[in-house]
């Protein structure tokens, strides 16, 4: 099966110098997919971001344009996305759209994976020039696809709705948790980190961009709850890098730290956040809105124990491996904080079923699952 596969997110976000999100999907989902046995990927990218190291191991690159733009060009227009005949030349079974660039062809069939709907229901989450427009042409290339993937239940169901997409049509594929993350990293390791980063042995952790839809005002107002020799003794640790809309929360983040109650430590490496992960009490992740939550898988995976929204995805990520919270309601999230901190929670029961529920979710099964759909589509049974 020679597979199109859409690589532009993942070569800007290499090209910008760092990669996450919907980059770190496409490029896990590639190299399973390079592993498994009859499959030919030709990563398929716009002219800017075009090369042969975005996949390495996979066939040579297509060209599918000058612009990024002429993706949503068949939204306005007739016009066919011009690299169809190339694409048919090259013998490309498939195209699967890995971001939301989806090229309009009518003579292979496209998959198009579609992370979540909140720049349609949550539009006060997104920051993007020209929103409207570029809704309008999101929901118009989504619909012409011959079939949808996307990363949980609670996503699907939102599609539908907002996309006006058959629910027939979407496929449920969870995303996968790296390898990396079950590798247990040396005790006096961590310890260096910690020293070096001046944190105490115990420390509630938050990993992701400041942006409204995190929510960690709330978290930060939930910390501020509990007495205040607590919250010195076990701080709360925020790691990721000022996003938007988030100019009052860096404020309160500096008052914090000049208190010796919150660290900010904006950008970490890998090892480090990995390193955190396992030595942290809990990760609080009181997200407002989630197509998955991936931060809670990886802290599964790391043994950490996790305090995570009751609402979107995320219930349905952690099962039951997580003590859940109402994100709007800070002094439930403080309460969790204090029943972690006071050893009240059954700590070896939920780390366990966290490791089971991290080990259910791998790049490998993501892949096995995606070649599924592939062949349904291939075979016509998702065709639409």
């Amino acid at each position: 099966m020679k597979v199109g596969f859409g690589t532009t997110a993942l070569a800007r976000s290499i090209a910008h110098g760092g990669v996450d999100g919907i980059g770190s999907y496409t490029r896990e989902l590639g190299r399973a997919l390079l592993a498994a046995n009859g499959v030919d990927l030709l990563p398929a990218g716009f002219r800017a971001f075009v090369g042969d190291d975005v996949l390495p191991g996979a066939d040579s690159p297509i060209d599918l344009g000058r612009h990024a733009t002429m993706a949503t060009l068949g939204a306005v227009s007739p016009l066919k996305c011009s690299a169809e005949k190339e694409l048919v030349a090259q013998h490309v079974d498939i195209f699967h759209a890995t971001d939301h660039l989806i090229p309009k062809l009518s003579a292979v069939p496209v998959v198009a994976t579609l992370m979540d709907a909140i720049p349609l229901s949550n539009p006060e989450w997104t920051t993007i020039k020209l929103a409207a427009l570029r809704r309008w042409l999101l929901r118009r290339s989504g619909a012409w696809a011959d079939h949808v993937i996307t990363i949980s239940g609670y996503s699907k169901r939102s599609i539908v709705e907002h996309f006006g997409i058959a629910p027939e049509r979407i496929s449920v594929v969870p995303l996968g948790v790296h390898p990396r993350f079950f590798e247990q990293i040396d005790l006096a390791e961590r310890a260096e980190v910690l020293k070096r980063l001046d944190l105490p042995a115990r420390f509630f952790l938050c990993v992701g961009t400041l942006q409204p839809r995190k929510n960690l005002e709330r978290v930060l107002g939930a910390h501020a709850r509990l007495p205040s020799a607590l919250r010195r003794e076990v701080p709360l640790v925020v790691v990721g890098r000022a996003g938007w809309g988030c100019d009052d929360l860096v404020a309160r983040l500096r008052e914090s730290e000049a208190q010796g109650t919150a660290r900010w430590l904006q950008y970490l490496p890998d090892f480090d956040v990995r390193a955190l992960m396992q030595s942290a009490s809990a990760l609080v992740f009181a997200s407002l809105g989630e197509g998955f939550g991936l931060p809670v898988v990886e802290a599964f995976a790391s043994g950490l124990l996790v305090i995570a929204s009751n609402t979107t995805s995320v219930p349905e990520v952690a099962a039951d491996a997580a003590i859940l919270v109402d994100p709007e309601n800070e002094a439930e999230i403080a309460d969790a904080m204090r029943l972690v901190i006071s050893d009240a929670c059954d700590a070896s029961t939920l780390r366990e079923a966290g490791l089971a529920r991290a080990r259910e979710l791998t790049w490998q099964a993501c892949a096995e699952q995606t070649l599924g759909v592939y062949r349904s589509v291939l075979d016509g049974a998702c065709r639409a």
